[in-house]
């Protein structure tokens, strides 16, 4: 299927939401949410520190799910104030519906990480601005080195990490260069959610992290002029493949994110055989 082929997806809505929040009874979440999202397309994480989730569907639908989510007595209150970031849908993004139960809700590596009662210091897109431009300060893209390499912001350093379990290692070997040499460090991903967890370890090193309110996607949203401080297009881990600064589906391949590099390979291959199974 190429992606960018115009499908019956023209009407669909695409939404994604994490919240870090203890969770007494993870597998009834599981259960409640999977009724919650019969009428929807994608996945979602499930743990005792959260949810994490991507959904597409019918732009109602998705209204409906949302709604659910935050005010369904089930849940408690407990996502009341989630967040859900939309974009458009030229292309059907996911071709099932699962709700997955897991030990974490984004795999940093590390035990014993609290995202739930910590986490960095939240900087609004407007704030993000300023903050990357400052001399003292260095910008991390906790992303893998194939999205970096599709988009990124201006002066960005990229990990060199194909999976984000990599990233701690990085992180621990610069952090007394960058304590050294006075830096503050700011960091940024796609959604907003790795940071949380990372920011939440790093503050147990003692290394406060401002981090991009929302992600990259939110940066999009609240910026009309994102261009200028974004190169590039942003990945997104659905059929679409990458977005452009105003949200919009782009024309990018498979085989632009990975072709070339022959440590991707595998991940090329495996994101055909998911296209192939979305038909």
């Amino acid at each position: 299927m190429n992606h960018i082929e115009s499908t019956a997806a023209d009407d669909l809505l695409h939404t994604a939401f994490y919240q870090f929040v203890q969770l007494d009874d993870a597998d009834a979440v599981v259960t409640h949410l999977r009724e919650l999202t019969r009428d929807l397309l994608g996945s979602i994480l499930v743990a005792n520190e959260g949810i994490n989730g991507v959904l597409a569907g019918k732009i109602a639908a998705v209204e409906t799910f949302e709604q659910a989510l935050r005010h369904d007595p089930f849940f408690q209150g407990k996502f009341s104030g989630i967040a859900f970031k939309r974009s458009a849908c030229h292309t059907a993004p996911f071709a099932r519906m699962k709700v997955h139960r897991k030990s974490e809700i984004v795999y940093l590596g590390v035990e014993g990480v609290d995202a739930i009662s910590k986490t960095g210091i939240d900087v609004s897109p407007a704030e993000w601005r300023e903050l990357i431009a400052q001399d003292n300060v260095v910008v991390i893209d906790n992303r893998n080195s194939f999205e970096f390499k599709l988009g990124k912001f201006r002066n960005a350093i990229d990990p060199g990490v194909d999976n984000f379990r990599d990233f701690p290692k990085y992180i621990e070997e610069h952090v007394p260069q960058w304590q050294a040499e006075g830096k503050r460090v700011a960091m940024y991903c796609t959604g907003g959610i790795r940071c949380e967890k990372t920011s939440a370890w790093m503050l147990d090193m003692g290394v406060p992290v401002y981090q991009l309110e929302g992600g990259v996607l939110n940066y999009f949203e609240k910026m009309p002029d994102a261009e200028k401080d974004w190169e590039g297009e942003c990945f997104v881990f659905d059929n679409r493949i990458a977005l452009d600064t105003k949200l919009q589906e782009t024309d990018t391949t498979l085989e632009d994110v990975y072709g070339g590099v022959p440590e991707w390979e595998w991940r090329l291959q495996r994101a055909k055989r998911l296209d192939e199974d979305s038909e």
